[in-house]
């Protein structure tokens, strides 16, 4: 099998494995499905954090209004008293106005945290070191805890207008946010090997040869976008542990030139001109002396 080390820009994203025969177009389509899957896992999980924290959404109307606003408006929250968590509710309000307050009481927001570190345990790009690959079928997983979670805090369902809800029905808008800049439909997809394109007709065989272990790293970008920067030679730690190494070799010869008396070493053994000629003497370590 072929590994590929998937990334975007400098930032690895998983391993995935496929053959030199596949067609390229089919590997760009399981690539986007497991990239796209993995980002959707990352927002739920961004959004349940608030959730456990301050509870529902509020209605789009309510949001970012004062109490006293809200009341003077005379609008309601209908879903006050629907979206009640299991074990009921403590007071906790969000300072940016969008949720109600109403978040869980602590063993149920427990419940939630833990499986947001799990999720993103199973999907954290952390497992490329531990050279695991990363299937769709896993992210699933991870998508289908996150819901498990949901429904065991919230049975009754949270409003389809909260970013959770939405996630969790596939009618998310991500329109206007940095999330929408992310996602890589299908169709606009491109991957990039060794600063070349690979072009959707062809197929893996015809950039990499036939062998079926190689690993190479692929970089992901969107159709049309400029080609991606090539990898450097020296990864960062690498670069870190070389000046490290040189300032140590400067340290040591300071020293050195520290300890340098002039010519002290001319009475060392080894500057001895007559040494080699004493060897073949045999009066290499006579001493004329007095002993």
């Amino acid at each position: 099998m072929v590994r590929l080390h998937l990334k975007k820009g400098n930032d690895s994203l998983f391993l995935h494995d496929t053959t030199v025969k596949q067609n390229v177009a089919e590997l760009v389509s399981e690539v986007l499905d497991i990239y796209d899957l993995r980002l959707k896992v990352l927002r739920l999980c961004e959004e349940m954090q608030s959730l456990a924290k301050h509870g529902h959404f509020l209605p789009p109307n309510m949001q970012g209004l004062t109490e006293d606003q809200i009341e003077e408006l005379k609008l309601h929250d209908e879903y006050e008293k629907i979206c009640v968590p299991q074990g009921g509710s403590v007071e906790c309000p969000d300072p940016l106005g969008r949720r109600s307050g109403k978040a869980p009481n602590d063993s149920m927001a427990e419940v939630i945290m833990k499986t947001i570190t799990d999720a993103k345990e199973g999907v954290s790009s952390k497992i490329v070191t531990s050279n695991r690959t990363l299937t769709v079928t896993e992210v699933q997983s991870s998508l289908d805890k996150l819901k498990g979670a949901i429904m065991i805090v919230y049975p009754m369902k949270l409003p389809s207008y909260d970013p959770v809800q939405a996630e969790i029905d596939n009618c998310e808008d991500l329109s206007g946010t940095q999330a929408s800049l992310e996602v890589i439909e299908k169709d606009k997809g491109s991957l990039w090997w060794a600063g070349k394109e690979l072009m959707p007709e062809k197929t893996l065989e015809d950039y990499v040869g036939k062998n079926e272990k190689t690993k190479i790293v692929v970089k992901l970008t969107k159709k049309g976008s400029q080609a991606p920067g090539r990898e450097q030679q020296m990864t960062e730690d690498q670069k870190k542990q070389m000046m490290a190494w040189q300032y140590r070799k400067q340290e040591e010869m300071k020293k050195l030139h520290a300890a340098d008396d002039g010519d002290d070493y001319y009475n060392s053994p080894w500057a001895n001109p007559n040494a080699l000629k004493n060897q073949f003497h045999g009066i290499g370590d006579v001493k004329w002396g007095p002993r």
